[in-house]
């Protein structure tokens, strides 16, 4: 089906930060697979234990205890401070789990139509339920009718906030991202996920932060709420938690924590041996080599070199970042630099229709740092001096 519509470019092998496409030319992939290998391609200890477990077991059904699932569950609830997780195969169905969790919050509370507030500009996943919370009205067109009770305000306004909460009662959670990603990498106000979770406890709503895109170390703390030292009551995780393998997490604490109950929800392949021996791999291998504070160091180098070639350009709105997440946002739209980045061996993405987005590797160094800077910023320049 033509659900997408892709480069002209297939790649066949990767290595690190850098990908080889099949008539043997390299391209620095800055984009990451859309933040998913945060430990690059083809990372010689993520290739061991596929191998390994493949020829071990790969799958049994979570009808029977699986050891992996237990393992990785505990590392995430020691990283997170979370108490209780549910694996499923992806970000949406981590964002499904949230919503349900949500229902059943409010049902508990006597709420027959429970309502959740989620933020414009956010993205959540394309399932029917995850696409009626996102909030780019393109991504819902089409799909009407849409899962009712999503109520959308805007970003980074914590006025909005709290006006819809006077005014409805059966509102039950939040579902927000602590940086927008597919929304054009906007960074929120220092005490935004702060202040959420005061209005959160004052009128006992669940707290529920989509960490798909900011998770695993992408903006230099283990999850973007830590940045505050904000515990959310539900977080969801996904794309770099496998580095290409499929895996979602959906985490809770508190009263979130025991709202499923044996049959409330499931998943045929969540959390299955091979899914989780690579999780617990990923999470190794990022403290091992300490690429969480090298997302935080590398990133804020970026942003610096960014600044110095690009601050002095008309045409520049914001230069913005948390760790290696990067947005860059023109004046204009700028989706023809995909292809101008693409034929200097570059792979870049435009989101939000205006917006550079950078998600590099984890592992990336400082040299392919510079290398990512000298290719894009003349890119920048010329397209801004002929549009």
């Amino acid at each position: 089906m033509t659900s997408y519509s892709p480069l002209p470019i297939s790649f066949v092998r990767g290595d690190g930060v850098w990908l080889e496409d099949n008539q043997g030319e390299r391209y620095l992939d800055a984009l990451g697979g859309i933040a998913v290998c945060g430990l690059g391609h083809a990372h010689p200890e993520i290739a061991r234990v596929i191998s390994d477990q493949a020829n071990t077991l790969i799958h049994t059904s979570n009808i029977y205890c699986i050891d992996l699932q237990e393992k990785l569950a505990d590392r995430l609830c020691d990283l997170s401070s979370m108490e209780s997780v549910f694996f499923g195969n992806s970000g949406a169905e981590a964002n499904e789990a949230a919503i349900k969790l949500a229902r059943l919050h409010g049902r508990n509370k006597g709420i027959k139509v429970p309502a959740i507030v989620v933020m414009e500009g956010g993205f959540h996943g394309r399932t029917m339920a995850t696409l009626s919370a996102t909030g780019n009205p393109k991504v819902r067109s089409g799909y009407e009718p849409l899962v009712q009770e999503f109520i959308h305000i805007p970003y980074n306004d914590i006025d909005a906030l709290e006006a819809i909460a006077k005014d409805d009662r059966d509102i039950v959670a939040v579902l927000c991202e602590p940086v927008q990603g597919e929304g054009g990498v906007n960074i929120p106000a220092d005490n935004y996920l702060t202040q959420i979770r005061s209005v959160c406890d004052q009128y006992d709503w669940l707290m529920m932060l989509d960490e798909i895109q900011t998770g695993m170390g992408r903006t230099g703390k283990w999850f973007a709420c830590q940045h505050e030292k904000v515990l959310p009551d539900v977080m969801t995780l996904a794309k770099s938690l496998g580095n290409g393998v499929p895996i979602g997490a959906c985490l809770a604490q508190g009263k979130a924590a025991s709202l499923f109950v044996p049959g409330s929800h499931g998943s045929t392949f969540g959390g299955n041996p091979l899914a989780c021996r690579v999780g617990l791999a990923v999470i190794e291998t990022l403290q091992k080599n300490r690429l969480v504070q090298q997302a935080k160091n590398h990133g804020k180098y970026l942003l610096e070199q960014f600044y110095r070639s690009l601050r002095n350009l008309s045409g520049i709105v914001e230069i913005r970042g948390k760790g290696l997440m990067i947005g860059i946002e023109l004046d204009r739209p700028c989706g023809d630099l995909v292809q101008q980045a693409l034929d200097q061996k570059l792979l870049i993405n435009v989101t939000a229709n205006n917006t550079i987005r950078l998600l590099p590797p984890l592992i990336i160094s400082k040299d392919e740092c510079d290398q990512i800077v000298e290719t894009l910023s003349p890119l920048i320049e010329s397209f801004l001096q002929t549009k």
